[in-house]
C-alpha cells in the first residue's frame, strides 16, 4: 500500500484540492443563491448543478485531448479555466452572473484526465487501492469542506469561498509542474475503428457503468440542493451551524468506503455493494423529505453519505478495468460526462420539483430514480470476471502478440515500455491465465 500511495499521492492531492474548492461552496450554495437578485428555486438548482453541464460537454474532449497532447497540458488548461470561473462567481451579485461563473468552473473538465493519469501510474490489480487513496483524499477534502465551508461562509461571506477555490486551482498548477512525474510511456496497437471515441460505447460492461455514473451523480446534486434548503428554511439552522449535520454524516461515509472497496474488489461483490448503496440512498431521501425533526433529518443525511460513498472506491476503478489502454482517457471522459449530466439535470430538476411541490416531492422523485437504478444494476456482471496479467520481455515471446490479440476473450494488450512488460487484459469466463502464459512463453 505504501508503494501505491507513493505513486498517486501527488495526483490525489491535486484532485482533492479541486474537489475541496467545489465542496466548500456546495455545502451552502443553495441557501446563499436563493437570496441573490432574480433567484428562483429552479435557477438556484441550476446554479448548484450548472457547472456540471459544462463539465458534461467537455469531459470527453478533455479526455481525448489528454490522450493526444499529454495529461499535464490538459490538466493545466482545465485548472486555468476553473480558476477564472471561480473569480466570476465570487463577484456575482445576481443569479445570472453566478450562473456564468458556475458554467465557467465546469468548463475546466479535468476530473477524468487526473483519474486517467493515476491509472497510468499503477497496475490493474493496484487500481482499486489507488482509487481508494484518491477517494480518501477526496473524503478528507469533503470533511474539511462540510465543516469549514459553512463556518467561513457564515463569517466572511460565500464569495470568499469562491476566492479560496480560485487560489486552490493556482496551487494545484504549481504542484502539477513541481512534484507530479510524467506518465510511463505505453505503446499499443489498435485499428482505426478502435481509435474512434464511439468505440468506448461498444463494451456492454462500460455502458452499464456510464448509466450508473448518471444515477449516482444525480442523487448527489439533488442532495446538495435539498440539504441546505431544508436546514435553512425548514429547521431555521444558521449557515455557520450546518457543519453539525454534515460532520457526522461525512464520518460515517468515510467509514463505509473501506468495507465497500474490500468486498467490491477482493471478494468480487461489486454488484451487491451497489445494490446496498442504492437502498441506503433511497431510504436517506425518504427520511430527509419527510423528517419532522432535525435529528431524523440528520439520520437521513448520514444514510445518504454512507450509500453515496460506498460507490466511490469502485466506480472509477471499474471503468479503468473495462477500458482498453488507448481508450482510458476517453472512457473515463464518457463516464464523467454521464456523471455531470446527472448532476446538472438532477439539481435543476430538484429545484423545479421543490418550487412546485416540497422536499417530500423531491424525495419521491429520488425513490423512483433508485428503483430504476437498482433494476439496471441487477443485470450487471461483477467486474472480477475481467482479469489482467503482466508478461516480462525476458520470459515471453512478444512476436506472438498478433496471435494473442486474435484469441477470443482477450480484451486488450499493450506494452509498458518503461517497465518492459506486456499487459494482457482478458475475460476469465473465456480464458485461463495459465493458458495465456503457456501460449506466450518463449520456447
Amino acid at each position: 500500500m505504501k508503494t501505491i500511495i507513493k505513486k498517486v499521492w501527488h495526483l490525489s492531492l491535486i484532485i482533492g484540492l479541486r474537489f475541496l474548492g467545489l465542496f466548500i461552496v456546495m455545502s451552502v450554495l443553495s441557501a446563499y443563491a436563493l437570496n441573490l437578485e432574480g433567484a428562483t428555486p429552479t435557477l438556484v438548482g441550476l446554479a448548484v448543478g450548472g457547472y456540471a453541464l459544462t463539465q458534461a460537454a467537455l469531459q470527453v474532449p478533455f479526455g481525448v485531448l489528454s490522450d493526444k497532447i499529454g495529461r499535464k497540458k490538459a490538466i493545466l488548461i482545465g485548472l486555468l479555466i476553473f480558476a477564472a470561473g471561480s473569480v466570476v462567481a465570487a463577484v456575482a451579485d445576481d443569479i445570472y452572473t453566478l450562473l456564468i461563473g458556475r458554467f465557467l468552473q465546469g468548463a475546466g473538465a479535468i476530473g477524468a484526465v487526473v483519474i486517467a493519469m493515476i491509472s497510468d501510474h499503477v497496475k490493474e490489480e493496484e487500481r482499486a487501492h489507488a482509487m481508494a487513496v484518491m477517494g480518501m483524499v477526496i473524503a478528507l477534502a469533503f470533511t474539511f469542506a462540510m465543516v469549514f465551508g459553512p463556518i467561513v461562509g457564515g463569517l466572511a461571506g460565500v464569495p470568499s469561498l469562491f476566492y479560496l477555490t480560485a487560489a486552490m486551482a493556482v496551487l494545484s498548477i504549481i504542484l502539477l509542474f513541481t512534484i507530479v512525474p510524467e506518465s510511463p510511456k505505453i505503446t499499443h496497437n489498435f485499428s482505426e475503428e478502435e481509435a474512434k471515441v464511439s468505440s468506448v460505447f461498444k463494451d456492454a460492461d462500460l455502458k452499464r457503468m456510464y448509466v450508473t455514473f448518471l444515477f449516482h451523480s444525480s442523487t448527489m446534486a439533488i442532495a446538495f440542493f435539498l440539504i441546505p434548503m431544508v436546514l435553512k428554511h425548514n429547521f431555521h439552522l444558521p449557515l455557520n451551524e450546518f457543519w453539525k449535520i454534515y460532520l457526522p454524516a461525512v464520518i460515517f461515509g468515510i467509514l463505509a468506503m473501506g468495507p465497500a472497496a474490500v468486498f467490491g474488489e477482493k471478494y468480487n461483490k461489486g454488484k451487491e455493494i451497489f445494490l446496498i448503496s442504492i437502498a441506503s440512498i433511497a431510504l436517506a431521501f425518504i427520511l430527509m423529505g419527510f423528517a419532522s425533526s432535525l435529528w431524523l433529518f440528520g439520520v437521513g443525511v448520514s444514510l445518504f453519505f454512507i450509500g453515496f460513498n460506498m460507490f466511490e472506491p469502485l466506480l472509477q476503478s471499474f471503468v479503468s478495468k473495462f477500458a482498453k489502454a488507448h481508450q482510458k482517457g476517453a472512457a473515463l471522459g464518457v463516464a464523467n460526462t454521464f456523471a455531470y449530466i446527472g448532476m446538472g439535470v438532477g439539481a435543476t430538476l430538484a429545484g423545479k420539483i421543490f418550487e412546485v411541490s416540497s422536499a417530500a416531492g423531491v424525495a419521491m422523485a429520488v425513490l423512483v430514480i433508485s428503483i430504476l437504478w437498482a433494476i439496471w444494476i441487477a443485470g450487471m456482471r461483477n467486474p472480477g470476471l475481467r482479469a489482467t496479467i503482466y508478461l516480462n520481455k525476458e520470459l515471453f515471446d512478444f512476436d506472438k502478440l498478433a496471435e494473442l490479440r486474435a484469441k477470443e476473450g482477450v480484451t486488450d494488450t499493450y506494452i509498458n515500455e518503461t517497465e518492459g512488460i506486456l499487459v494482457v487484459k482478458y475475460d476469465k469466463e473465456k480464458l485461463d491465465e495459465d493458458e495465456l502464459r503457456g501460449f506466450m512463453l518463449k520456447r
